[in-house]
């Protein structure tokens, strides 16, 4: 790979953590291994080529262009922790994988029993998760930054979201949400 490939690739996967909270390599990598599956399966599930999946996993890649794949795949981050805290065996799992595969995706703030704590209400980070989704379909990190930038001498408030909900990580939005319930 020569420098200006790599120079891409690194932009790519810096796009994506602004964007997705972490390069989709380690993400997907992350799914593969809690649930058990292969590259072509979980490209698959989630709707994509294998090829695809591939560049944006290396960083050929950096967005994923489909707002139902990014749907399928907080849908799956959220089966993976429900599988690694034993609360969903294998078999379920495999039956709800199915059933994302046949999603079509819809509202980005839908609310189903998969994102939800056990007591119905939705969990802290899949708000934050569908808040950061909601935002970066319509405008990327640096724009949003641009934007709070923009309104933060009239609406700090407002622009601290943005930065926060809009262009930083997901731990670090949770941790602001925690933060500001005290």
């Amino acid at each position: 790979m020569d420098a200006a490939q790599q120079e891409a690739t690194a932009r790519a996967r810096e796009l994506q953590r602004n964007w997705y909270g972490e390069p989709l390599g380690a993400l997907f990598r992350k799914l593969i291994d809690d649930l058990g599956l292969n590259q072509a399966r979980l490209a698959g599930v989630l709707g994509l080529s294998a090829p695809m999946l591939s560049q944006l996993m290396s960083g050929q890649r950096a967005k994923i262009g489909n707002p139902a794949v990014v749907q399928r795949v907080q849908l799956l981050q959220d089966l993976a922790g429900q599988v690694s805290d034993g609360s969903v065996s294998a078999a379920e799992a495999t039956e709800r994988m199915d059933e994302i595969r046949k999603s079509q995706g819809g509202s980005v703030l839908n609310n189903t029993t998969q994102t939800t704590s056990s007591s119905g209400a939705p969990t802290v980070k899949r708000v934050v998760r569908e808040i950061q989704s909601l935002l970066r379909s319509v405008a990327a990190a640096g724009d949003i930054i641009e934007a709070a930038d923009t309104l933060a001498p009239s609406h700090p408030e407002l622009a601290e979201f943005l930065r926060v909900y809009g262009a930083g990580r997901t731990s670090d939005a949770v941790a602001h949400y925690q933060s500001h319930q005290n």
